[in-house]
């Protein structure tokens, strides 16, 4: 499986991002998809994640502005950022497995991580 990512930049506070992810190899549609981030000095923390059926979870601190989304018959994920912060300055990886929780190393499929950076 290989993982895609796109759509990283820098943005005033604010702002919005859409970052997009598109999978390919022999990933199945019953996969799970979401996305990391990493700040600098930080451990990378789950920011959303989305099941094959379309359930959705969100951290926290992103709950309410960020909204996860995918396209299965694109082997795709999205998220939608809208009123960044400074504090999500950060590199965002797309990931993908048959579950997708909150600790890194049960994942296998990463992408190449994709810089986001929002200034005030």
């Amino acid at each position: 499986v290989q993982l895609q990512a796109s759509g990283g930049g820098m943005v005033q506070a604010g702002g919005s991002l859409r970052l997009s992810c598109a999978a390919s190899g022999s990933i199945s549609s019953r996969y799970a998809m979401g996305w990391y981030r990493q700040a600098p000095g930080k451990q990378r923390e789950l920011v959303a994640v989305i099941s094959s059926g379309g359930i959705t979870n969100y951290a926290d601190s992103v709950r309410g502005r960020f909204t996860i989304s995918r396209d299965n018959a694109r082997n795709t994920v999205y998220l939608q950022m809208n009123g960044l912060k400074p504090e999500d300055t950060a590199v965002y990886y797309c990931v993908t497995d048959t579950n997708v929780g909150i600790f890194p190393d049960d994942i296998d499929f990463w992408g190449q991580g994709t810089q986001v950076t929002v200034s005030s």
